[in-house]
């Protein structure tokens, strides 16, 4: 465990900095070290998920609520119901589908019992656009400019993955009551009302207000010489995000929504003030050594057996998700989405990355309950989040570096297309 962490922290620090607008991303460098790191050491695999889902569900619950500390804080654009239109479709279009997709696919393809197969659409259902961060947003700006978001595909992919981390939730349970609960018409009405709907709202009205109070007391509290903003003290925000995630759940509400409307809020107060941007930079930096720890962890159990349960069904499903699912649910949703051209509706439907999310939830129904298909299940979540690491890390940069040239138009001096006629 000292190993891994050591491991990841150098990584954390060096690794991103070598292979910066490249190819190959530090994901993918810390995945196969972390192979490496499982053949070499025999005790590796006691702390591998799969083999000791505790250990996998609290370390990447961490990792996750950090890294949407750190979307809520990135987003220049305040919330609005025209504003977050791409957003909106890709939640309530594009993700229910993909989860019913992937579902039906484990069922028919991977022999998955339709609970199982419902927990794997859930588990593979949050984005991670941090695996491939040439998609996501800067981070906030300061002064100026700091209403806008002008770039509508970094945005719907990071804001995308800020909220369906927690949206994906209620199907987590969906496929838990699946297996527990009997005949679906017994407990539907009340999965619907309290785990679909009920700790949606908890957890919005949790983090709405907390992040309100927690700016209002940064920004513009009593006493001068304690207001943290002026003081340039960003652990605020750090602490802001374990205490509203704490709350959140103590209250029944979903502490994933909680933490990432809260740093919503907050940068609601004095959006053009800079201190955000300190706040965001602490953030990135842990969530860079958590995510990459995460990674070390799943590169080892690559070679430790955690694919050894892999069947040709589920390798099906992981590709399909990947290359045809996403991006097929993902066109659907953006249809009339006026925001975006046809280039970037592709592009948007493309990168939907698979990460740290779907470790967190196989790993959270892991601990709820004894699941007779589970290592079939972490081998096709593994498989996955790898497959997704590989395909889109490769392709981030240069896709995103095609689509920002061709925004840009023709370079100055370049010849005119001749025109007919």
């Amino acid at each position: 465990m000292y190993v891994s962490a050591g491991l990841a922290l150098l990584f954390a620090v060096t690794v991103p900095r070598l292979f910066h607008n490249r190819a190959i991303s530090a994901p993918m460098i810390v995945l196969v070290a972390g192979a490496l790191l499982g053949l070499l050491f025999d005790n590796v695999e006691a702390v591998t998920p799969g083999w000791h889902p505790a250990v996998a569900e609290y370390l990447s619950e961490v990792c996750v609520i950090v890294a949407l500390m750190g979307v809520g804080l990135a987003i220049d654009r305040p919330l609005g119901w025209r504003s977050w239109k791409s957003t909106r479709r890709l939640l309530l279009v594009a993700m229910p589908l993909g989860i019913a997709a992937v579902a039906v696919l484990g069922w028919w393809a991977a022999a998955l019992t339709p609970a199982a197969a419902v927990l794997l659409g859930a588990a593979l259902a949050p984005t991670d656009p941090v695996l491939a961060s040439d998609v996501q947003v800067e981070g906030p700006t300061s002064g100026e400019g700091s209403h806008r978001e002008d770039d509508e595909v970094r945005f719907a992919l990071t804001s995308e993955a800020g909220l369906n981390d927690a949206l994906a939730f209620p199907f987590v349970y969906l496929a838990l009551f699946l297996f527990t609960k009997g005949p679906i018409e017994d407990w539907i009405v009340s999965w619907v009302l309290w785990e679909l709907l009920g700790k949606i709202v908890l957890g919005a009205v949790v983090g709405a207000l907390a992040g309100h109070l927690v700016g209002r007391a940064v920004f513009h509290f009593p006493v001068a010489h304690v207001r943290l903003a002026d003081r340039g003290e960003p652990i605020v925000a750090l602490a802001a995000t374990f205490a509203v995630y704490g709350i959140a759940e103590l209250v029944g509400g979903y502490g994933f929504l909680a933490v990432f409307v809260c740093a919503v809020a907050m940068r609601r107060i004095e959006r053009a003030h800079e201190y955000h941007a300190e706040m965001h930079s602490l953030v990135e930096q842990l969530e860079h050594v958590l995510t990459l720890a995460v990674l070390l962890l799943l590169g080892a159990g690559l070679t430790t057996g955690l694919l050894a349960e892999l069947s040709w069904g589920s390798v099906l499903v992981g590709a399909a998700l990947v290359l045809v699912i996403r991006p097929v649910v993902g066109w659907l949703s953006l249809l009339g989405c006026d925001e975006m051209d046809v280039r970037e509706r592709r592009v948007t439907a493309f990168f939907g990355v698979r990460g740290i999310g779907s470790v967190y939830y196989l790993a959270y129904a892991a601990a709820e309950l004894d699941i007779a298909q589970e290592q079939e299940l972490w081998a096709a979540v593994a498989f996955t989040v790898v497959f997704s690491v590989l395909v889109h890390g490769v392709s981030a940069t240069r896709v995103m570096r095609m689509l920002d040239d061709a925004r840009a138009g023709p370079a100055v001096g370049a010849p005119r297309p001749r025109q007919a006629g």
